[in-house]
């Protein structure tokens, strides 16, 4: 297009403005204007250049989305490790004191009501890990279709007698790797959002399928590898959503809910969850229809058997000397008690300097390394790395309340390195340290 406009005396510049277009189908999509002026005597000729930037506006939503993200992120995984030092200390004691007291005892109710209370403040550290892509994955071969089942056992006496709850499974799923209680928690947490969004009853349908997204689809979405993927759909019957509160459904702690009625951070772990095991996300909804959650993640080429522990509680104990490498006190000590009482050997050091240092005056080899990874003057990776030449068989296992160390990141995605998330029980460590020190006597015996 041209036109002739009057100009003053001064120079006419090129200008760029973005505005609002109508398609011809009816819809608003945003473009870019690009007016350049062109001299024709004493007057100045303006061409208009009109281009269609949605794909470029949806890539700089995406980013400033992450962006965000990311901050919250690093100030829950700074929170919730302080928080989880703490709660492991409280989780362990209550739960080795309430192996002591009888139940009849006045004190067992107080005692389970602090173990109570610890669990569920775990539980939210646990939700903060999640939504900042913070918590350790154990990620393992699984069917969606039996973690859909066994999760949906605890949704029909989350959602209510007046939500029908209807499961439409596909019969030749194909295998994928994730998480299994991550995935539960995400179907817990979309189950509990879709029951606020049908306080009159309603329906709510978990279906899965196997679907190939190709090139277009990844173009769009630049996390997804195009190639055969498993879908995990949640749609209900309830209220919907406006436009604008779809727009912010995984910001942290936006919600529409009453005061005290909500954390905010229920869709946000959602989000936190499907990208931290590879996946990805869609919603639709609409105002007095209802929404639909459809989650993507990358299918198995091929399917691999699942290995089943058949250690008994009374297995979970151990002759092995172990060098346990904790900068807590607290956590120091409890972990101590429960190695002790299992039967194994102790030799505790608040850093890995001190670790470093009773390591070179043992002379006889460690089984286990157990070291937290972030401490003051040598932290864990470090420590490993000097005594790994020394002791070569020595196993090791890597504890912390957040996970924001590159390697340790990448070891567990590669099922390289053992780690234990705090907080935990007695019974956890018991179980993980027999675990790691049994895994290469386990792999030994598979290829006999």
């Amino acid at each position: 297009m041209q036109h002739y406009l009057a100009t003053g005396e001064g120079p006419v510049l090129n200008r760029i403005i973005e505005i609002t277009a109508l398609h011809r189908d009816g819809h608003e999509f945003p473009v870019e204007l690009t007016i350049v002026p062109i001299p024709d005597g004493d007057r100045v000729a303006f061409s208009g250049f009109v281009r269609d930037i949605s794909e470029r506006k949806s890539l700089e939503s995406q980013l400033q989305q992450s962006q965000k993200m990311e901050a919250f992120g690093q100030l829950a995984g700074g929170v919730a490790h302080d928080f989880n030092n703490l709660l492991t200390v409280i989780l362990g004691f209550s739960e080795m004191l309430l192996m002591e007291v009888p139940q009849q005892d006045s004190m067992w109710s107080s005692l389970k009501a602090i173990g109570d209370a610890g669990e569920r403040a775990a539980g939210l550290t646990r939700q903060l890990l999640a939504f900042s892509r913070q918590s350790v994955l154990e990620l393992k071969v699984l069917d969606l279709n039996a973690t859909v089942e066994e999760t949906g056992k605890m949704l029909r006496r989350v959602i209510g007698e007046d939500i029908l709850l209807a499961m439409v499974l596909h019969p030749k799923l194909r295998w994928m790797k994730a998480d299994p209680g991550q995935l539960g928690q995400l179907l817990m947490n979309l189950a509990v959002n879709a029951r606020d969004a049908m306080p009159k009853g309603g329906r709510l349908t978990i279906q899965t399928g196997n679907v190939v997204l190709d090139q277009n689809y990844a173009k769009r979405h630049s996390e997804v590898v195009p190639g055969p993927h498993i879908m995990l759909t949640i749609s209900d019957t309830g209220v919907g959503m406006t436009p604008e509160v779809l727009s912010r459904i995984f910001e942290p702690f936006f919600t529409t809910k009453d005061v005290g009625k909500g954390t905010g951070l229920g869709m946000a772990v959602v989000h936190g969850i499907v990208k931290q095991n590879g996946g990805s996300i869609e919603v639709s909804s609409e105002p007095g229809v209802g929404t639909v959650f459809k989650l993507y993640f990358s299918a198995m080429d091929e399917e691999v058997a699942k290995l089943s522990s058949h250690h008994s509680e009374k297995a979970y104990r151990g002759t092995e000397t172990v060098l346990l490498v904790e900068d807590e006190d607290n956590v120091r000590g409890l972990a101590i008690l429960i190695l002790q009482a299992r039967g194994y050997t102790v030799f505790a050091a608040s850093d890995g300097k001190e670790g470093l240092r009773i390591a070179e005056n043992q002379k006889k080899p460690f089984d286990l390394l157990i070291t937290d990874v972030v401490m003051p003057k040598m932290g864990g990776h470090e420590l490993a790395e000097l005594l790994r030449p020394r002791f070569p068989r020595m196993k090791m296992l890597f504890v912390s309340g957040y996970t924001d160390d590159a390697m340790i990141r990448h070891g567990i995605l590669h099922d390289e390195v053992a780690f234990l998330q705090k907080p935990f029980s007695p019974l956890t460590l018991a179980k993980k340290v027999r675990e790691v020190l049994d895994a290469g006597e386990t792999r030994r015996q598979e290829t006999l």
